[in-house]
């Protein structure tokens, strides 16, 4: 017999926790089957995509070696190899590395699905008008996600690395870095730009609760101005290019974010118009 469906709204704390309880195991399968997936392509996994950056002939570094050398200056970016080792001094370290790697990649793939189990609980409490206007919530989270994700490998990684990795405080000290070190490097990178990148639907959701309006963003954006420009002189090279390529995205993302808030509230206003009747 067919189990009957339960109106949210009569749910007990129990059942709400059931529901979730079910939705974070589907998530969890889902992240433990694409990363069941990743640890058996551990050379693309590591060789290609983790050890990627930490070659000269990574496309990021190409790219900024030809335009170095089309304005005719001398750059660090077309050197013939990073002068830094990647070791591993504990035995398990490296079968601990394609685990934890294995589940990342789960975890980073799997996005778009764990958003929707997230979505599934959730989208019951909203009301209908509300589940209307969030269409394309998943689409649009999981494609600014990704893109923070690229941001995050293509650009930022392979700064920090090519900083981090050419850095001496003297010539006796040699950088040998260990790998979970070096691998941490560009987990931190991707992840913090993936969330990053969710700056215009954070947005969206607090200025749907009121806890923020374009006014607030709007007195605040020099703030944001010096804290963008900040965070980018620490994790990219000590010149002025490196730092205005990561932090335009971020920039054009907050502005994104006024609009959008005053877009939310735009429709807010209509909607309460609406909802007024004339005595």
């Amino acid at each position: 017999m067919a189990k009957a469906k339960v109106n949210p709204n009569e749910m007990s704390f129990l059942d709400h926790l059931e529901e979730l309880r079910w939705h974070l195991i589907r998530s969890t399968i889902a992240v433990v089957v694409i990363g069941s997936v990743a640890f058996l392509m551990k050379k693309f996994i590591f060789d290609t995509v983790l050890l990627g950056p930490s070659q000269m002939n990574f496309p990021t570094y190409r790219m900024f070696c030809d335009i170095a050398t089309a304005l005719g200056f001398d750059s660090a970016f077309c050197a013939e190899k990073l002068p830094f080792t990647i070791q591993s001094r504990q035995m398990s370290a490296q079968f601990s590395a394609h685990i934890w790697t294995s589940i990342w990649a789960g975890v980073i793939v799997g996005f778009p699905y764990i958003l929707y189990e997230l979505w599934k609980f959730i989208s019951p409490g909203l009301h209908d008008n509300e589940r209307k206007n969030s269409r394309g919530f998943i689409l649009i989270a999981s494609f600014l996600f990704f893109l923070g994700v690229l941001f995050g490998y293509y650009v930022v990684a392979p700064l920090s690395i090519n900083f981090l990795g050419t850095y001496q405080v003297s010539e006796l000290v040699l950088n040998e870095f260990d790998l979970d070190s070096y691998i941490g490097t560009i987990k931190a990178a991707v992840l913090a730009c993936g969330i990053l990148f969710e700056l215009p639907i954070i947005i969206y959701f607090l200025t749907k609760v009121g806890l923020v309006t374009p006014e607030i963003m709007k007195k605040y954006r020099k703030i944001a101005l010096v804290v963008v420009l900040i965070l980018s002189a620490v994790i990219t090279p000590p010149d002025v290019a490196s730092q205005i390529i990561v932090s335009i995205p971020v920039l054009i993302l907050y502005q994104v974010s006024i609009y959008i808030s005053k877009i939310v509230l735009k429709r807010e206003a209509k909607r309460a118009r609406k909802n007024v009747r004339p005595s």
